[in-house]
């Protein structure tokens, strides 16, 4: 009994021992846990000079679906989704310059046409010649923005709650960022996460504070650099949406989103679809900017069906 006692009480010690004293290597236990949960490894690739980490999981006979993270996010959000589609597909998930453990270089070009043409040297130096492509937010506007330049390169499109695109409804992020004074998306400090989160997710969890420092710790430290990509991206959006230029994708192209969008309002599935010929819609009732995150099995579900039939 006594054995069975201490082999018990274990690893709940070891858990608290890390939680109080080691916070940020729990934290690093959790991404282990949650690349291994989505057969996951991390590679890393040279493009232009520069050293592009990956994850990447699945068969690699199986079709290459690469997905594209959104802005002050990086490949690990995709650690979620994964375990549903690594079965049947080979998943790909970057670190787009300028985020993650990317290049950080605060002298880059951080505009979308940009960001995709690198997306395309990525892809070239992996070999990869029509992979289904995806993105969530600013990631979704750079795979639309790629899907526009080089539609013969693509087997499918799948853009979730996507920027770069005008609803008819302003967002609430448009409205708070309108004059160029307040960034909703970049932390002041660690006690902001919560309204950050509460921002982008419909139902959001409280984060202990013990492991603020390790999870928000690297926005913060990136934080002039976030603030500066992202208002170079907010002048991209108002000068160049590509309302106009939808037609130009050729694609199957899946649209997913959250009806609780603060950042990217819901109207802009009808602008989308209106646009992009062929293009078929799901919308969840349940959650927001990050459905991948919010609900990842049913996003999966969805996108799975998609894909599938092409």
């Amino acid at each position: 009994m006594k054995i069975l006692l201490i082999l018990i009480a274990a690893p709940l010690i070891a858990l608290a021992l890390l939680y109080f004293v080691f916070p940020e290597r729990l934290v690093a236990l959790a991404r282990w846990l949650m690349r291994r949960r989505a057969r996951f490894v991390q590679n890393s690739v040279t493009v232009d000079g520069r050293v592009w980490p990956y994850l990447e999981g699945g068969d690699a006979s199986k079709p290459v679906l690469v997905m594209v993270h959104g802005f002050g996010a990086d490949k690990d959000h995709w650690s979620f989704y994964a375990p549903w589609l690594t079965r049947d597909y080979r998943v790909i998930a970057p670190d787009l310059p300028g985020f993650g453990e990317n290049d950080r270089d605060p002298a880059l070009p951080y505009d979308v046409a940009s960001q995709s043409e690198r997306l395309k040297g990525f892809l070239d130096a992996l070999g990869l010649e029509r992979p289904h492509l995806g993105g969530n937010s600013m990631g979704g506007w750079i795979a639309l923005r790629f899907a526009i330049d080089h539609p013969g390169r693509l087997r499918t499109l799948t853009l979730m709650n996507n920027a770069g695109i005008m609803g008819e409804k302003e967002s609430l992020l448009q409205q708070q960022a309108a004059d160029r004074s307040y960034n909703p998306l970049v932390l002041a400090d660690l006690d902001d996460a919560e309204r950050l989160i509460a921002f982008v997710v419909h139902k959001p969890t409280r984060v202990p504070a013990r492991l603020k420092p390790a999870i928000y710790g690297d926005a913060l430290r990136h934080r002039d650099l976030l603030d500066t990509i992202f208002w170079i991206i907010a002048d991209d959006m108002e000068r160049n949406p590509l309302n106009d230029e939808l037609g130009k994708v050729t694609v199957p192209t899946l649209i997913i989103w959250g009806r609780h969008d603060k950042l990217i309002d819901v109207s802009c599935v009808a602008v989308l679809e209106a646009g992009i010929a062929g293009s078929r819609s799901h919308i969840f009732d349940h959650v927001a900017h990050v459905p991948m995150m919010e609900d990842p099995k049913a996003t999966a579900e969805v996108q799975r069906e998609f894909l599938a039939k092409h």
